[in-house]
């Protein structure tokens, strides 16, 4: 099956079956020829969105897949920033699955992959990289780098590349609601509401559209 049929099958991913089958396709295209860089990097970005959507033991086989993935990819082509990008999207999920206990070994290099990515193409993915380190600075502890200040600078950073991105908009609001700005918070969850859905997003689009109604409802 060509490339073109597994982007097909990746681009109607809420289909989780057919983002399988994408995933299938991208892995024995990169087994039959192991320089397949396209392959290796889409390959990584299937894998988070699966990873995603499964049980806790899935995610974390298919998260460590998807590190795997994407590290072959930078070394494929280190300066394109995709291999960097969703190798340390992986990570940082992984980091996630296990807590701040044994996830923490993870900060240095999801730091230093997406800094990589910010110095080749800040604009990749609209800005995903930024997006990404506003996330390392919101959630890893003050002790070992975290800053809510540097975590929205990054972000606001990513919606100079879609100002309408409803990851970002919903991921400062809930940094908003945790410091405590609830007006704040409620007015960037009505953001996430209101954007329009991007064709290229949508699958994420209609899960933080859901996740930002369902959070508006709390705040009333």
């Amino acid at each position: 099956m060509s490339a073109q049929s597994a982007d097909a099958l990746y681009a109607n991913r809420r289909d989780f079956d057919s983002a399988r089958r994408a995933a299938a396709i991208w892995r024995a295209d990169l087994t039959r020829e192991p320089g397949a860089f396209e392959a290796a990097w889409k390959l990584s970005r299937a894998s988070y969105w699966l990873g995603g959507h499964g049980t806790v033991s899935e995610g974390r086989r298919l998260f460590e897949g998807g590190v795997d993935a994407g590290r072959k990819a930078t070394v494929l082509e280190p300066r394109r920033p995709e291999g960097y990008f969703w190798m340390a999207a992986n990570m940082g999920a992984l980091a996630e699955s296990y807590g701040l206990r044994q996830g923490i070994k993870y900060r240095k290099p999801v730091r230093e992959a997406l800094e990589t990515v910010l110095r080749l193409n800040p604009a990749v993915e609209q800005g995903s990289a930024d997006r990404a380190l506003c996330r390392w600075y919101y959630k890893v502890p003050a002790l070992f780098g975290g800053s809510h200040r540097l975590a929205e600078e990054h972000l606001r950073e990513s919606l100079k590349y879609n100002p309408n991105s409803t990851a970002s908009h919903f991921f400062l609001a809930e940094m908003f609601l945790d410091d405590g700005r609830r007006t704040e918070a409620r007015t960037e969850w009505q953001r996430v509401l209101d954007a329009p859905y991007d064709p290229d997003w949508e699958p994420e689009n209609l899960e933080f559209k859901d996740r930002a109604r369902r959070l508006l409802e709390t705040l009333r």
